[in-house]
C-alpha cells in the first residue's frame, strides 16, 4: 500500500500526521505537488514534483495509484476520479469519499461556488482547527489499520493457494 498525498493544499499539522504514522507503521508516502514542499527526510517519504500545469499533480496521482492505495486530497474533483477507479480516498478532515457520496460532494461544491461566484455565500467553512485535526488523524488510523489488515489477508490467502 502507498499513501498519496496532493501535496498542493495539504495542510502542514496533515503532513505532521502523515510523518509519524510512516515511521510508526513503516508507511511509504508519495506526495505530489507542482511545487517544492517541505518534507522530513525517510527513505519512506518522497516527493514528485510535476508541472506547473493546472492539475498535473492530480493526474499524477490518478495514473500512478492503484487499487489498495489511499489518497489524501481536498480536491473533490480529483477524489470523485479517483473513487470511480476503485481507490481508497480521504480528506484532511477526516472524511472518506465513496461512491455512495462523493458525486453528492461535488454536486454541493459547484453549489457553494455558484453561490460565492454571485456573492450569496460567505462559507466559513475553511476552518482549520484541533476538531479537523483529530477527525483526520482518527479517520486514517482508522483506515490504514483496516487497509493494511485486508493487505495481509489477501497475502496470507495467496500464499496458502501456492
Amino acid at each position: 500500500m502507498i499513501i498519496w498525498i496532493d501535496g498542493d493544499s495539504c495542510p502542514r499539522p496533515v503532513r505532521d500526521i502523515l510523518f509519524r504514522a510512516s515511521k510508526r507503521q513503516t508507511l511509504q508516502l508519495i506526495f505530489v505537488a507542482n511545487r517544492p514542499i517541505p518534507l522530513k527526510k525517510s527513505q519512506l517519504i518522497s516527493l514528485v514534483q510535476t508541472s506547473k500545469e493546472e492539475g498535473s499533480a492530480d493526474d499524477y496521482i490518478i495514473e500512478n495509484s492503484v487499487q489498495g492505495d489511499l489518497i489524501i486530497t481536498r480536491d473533490i474533483p480529483l477524489a470523485a476520479e479517483l473513487v470511480e477507479r476503485d481507490r481508497k480516498v480521504l480528506n484532511d478532515r477526516g472524511a472518506i469519499y465513496t461512491k455512495e457520496n462523493v458525486r453528492e460532494r461535488l454536486a454541493q461544491r459547484d453549489f457553494n461556488k455558484m453561490l460565492r461566484d454571485a456573492g450569496l455565500n460567505d462559507d466559513h467553512s475553511n476552518n482549520f482547527g484541533q476538531k479537523e485535526i483529530k477527525a483526520f488523524s482518527n479517520a486514517f488510523d482508522r483506515t490504514t489499520c483496516q487497509m493494511l489488515a485486508e493487505e495481509r489477508f489477501w497475502k496470507a490467502k495467496k500464499a496458502k493457494e501456492n
